[in-house]
């Protein structure tokens, strides 16, 4: 039997491992911390029985993977669960764009003038996203099983969000993109901008904007569940700074951003991958802010009450200010700040009527301020009377973020910038990105494509260039 070594258990490092375990491989994943999941997290943040989100929290790409659609990970556990509305956007006039599950439900709020250009922009994508996916969810450097979905997708991926934003007429519906493109974490007058937005808009319009019930924790344990099933082992407290830490294997798979690769396997990586490790460019960071309130969040619009997510930001153009402030180094007055009421699809979440609150707002890299105020303040912005329901607050800055999860370099919880080539080429220009240049060892992360979510992708991915490795050795 072949055998693997996985370094770290986030997502993709659990995803590669219950591959490479399905695939008839002896399978043992080390993890530094004392608890497994990394990003893919949940717990008592604030008050005792209140259920919070580490860092991922709202799943249509986890939901859409076509990697965890295979694993029926049902049978360990795993219930999605999906709000009514996927996303809310407040405006200052006092009303809310809403993205649902339904393109024509979302069209239908935008009205008639954007109504027919949401569904011009969105239709084909949403109905294409499987076959999408299935090619933008692999390296790039590959032949498309579907050119015509990628042909149609790229000039639509490759403008800047600014431009794709012109092509609605109202504030909400050009807000509304917005605050989805801003997942990109860059600032939104660059190319390829676009990409992110459209396709978490057409994954949310395929398969929602889910929670896992009981936290993304779930996601974690029915991973491992599956994995120890194949005979897979997973030891916490084991933390690997260097090659003689991990235990002599087949191959290793590295779920570790750039700079532990190299901090692990440095001196025996060639000098041209050496040099793009180090050239690795990371994303601005995240202030992440939990709450435990008294009841609802009283929004000015209702119906923000009824989405798991609400985007704060105001119009498209002050967010495209705030994502290029931060971009350039510089804290914004008011921050973007994504906030997420997991406990309206997820009740289980909350007790006797105290319901947690995820937030973060976009700080520039390593920023070392204290946002916390920014962020109480662009809730309260949308809903006076939040700030006399808060019954506790957990604060969590880039620093602390980097410090819970190595891998969150300066804060950035997404896995490297999504700038210049590194949108489509990440961690460097290869044929096989996930080939650190040592043999039989493979970088799995989120630093990999496609990049950040809970789908898993990076890692099976990553496990398939294993797997092609194990196969021509027996051959």
């Amino acid at each position: 039997m072949s055998t693997a070594v996985v370094v770290g258990s986030g997502p993709n490092g659990l995803a590669a491992a219950v591959h490479l375990a399905r695939s008839g491989v002896d399978v043992q994943v080390l993890e530094a911390a004392d608890e497994i999941g990394g990003g893919t997290r949940s717990g008592e943040l604030t008050v005792p029985g209140l259920v919070h989100d580490h860092c991922s929290a709202f799943h249509p790409m986890g939901a859409g993977s076509p990697y965890l659609q295979t694993l029926g990970l049902e049978r360990y556990g795993l219930r999605w669960r999906w709000p009514e509305v996927d996303c809310a956007h407040p405006l200052d006039s006092g009303e809310a764009a809403l993205l649902y599950r339904s393109l024509d439900a979302t069209a239908a709020g935008l009205g008639t003038a954007d109504g027919a250009r949401w569904r011009r922009m969105f239709a084909d994508l949403a109905g294409g996203f499987d076959a999408l996916a299935g090619d933008l969810m692999r390296p790039v450097l590959n032949v498309p099983r579907h050119p015509l979905r990628l042909a149609a997708f790229g000039p639509r991926a490759l403008l800047p969000a600014t431009v794709t934003a012109r092509w609605f007429h109202t504030p909400k519906a050009r807000a509304l993109f917005g605050g989805v493109a801003a997942h990109a974490y860059h600032r939104l007058d660059r190319p390829a901008t676009s990409a992110v937005g459209l396709m978490i808009v057409a994954a949310g319009h395929r398969y929602g904007w889910p929670v896992a019930e009981g936290g993304s924790a779930a996601i974690t344990r029915a991973l491992a569940a599956q994995l120890a099933e194949y005979g897979g082992k997973i030891h916490t407290g084991v933390r690997v700074r260097r090659t003689a830490d991990i235990p002599a294997a087949d191959v290793v798979l590295l779920d570790v951003a750039p700079e532990g690769a190299l901090e692990i396997f440095g001196d025996a990586m060639p000098s041209r991958i050496t040099k793009s490790y180090k050239k690795f460019r990371h994303a601005p960071g995240a202030f992440k802010v939990d709450f435990a309130i008294d009841g609802p969040i009283p929004w000015t619009d209702p119906e923000c009450g009824r989405a798991g997510t609400v985007h704060l930001g105001g119009e498209f153009d002050e967010i495209a200010g705030a994502e290029r402030a931060v971009a350039s180094g510089r804290m914004p007055e008011r921050p973007f700040v994504l906030l997420g009421q997991q406990y309206v699809a997820d009740p289980t979440r909350s007790r006797d009527g105290v319901n947690p609150v995820y937030a973060y707002a976009h700080v520039p890299a390593g920023y070392t301020g204290d946002a916390t105020e920014a962020v109480v303040a662009q809730i309260e912005r949308f809903a006076p009377g939040f700030r006399d329901r808060i019954v506790a607050t957990t604060v969590a800055t880039p620093a602390d973020l980097a410090r819970d999860n190595p891998n969150q370099v300066g804060g950035d919880i997404i896995g490297g910038a999504n700038a210049g080539v590194q949108v489509v080429f990440r961690p460097r220009i290869a044929l096989d990105p996930y080939d650190i240049g040592v043999p039989g060892v493979y970088l799995c992360s989120a630093s990999t494509p496609p990049g950040a979510g809970a789908h898993g992708m990076c890692g099976y991915n990553a496990a398939e260039s294993a797997l092609r490795r194990l196969r021509s050795g027996r051959d």
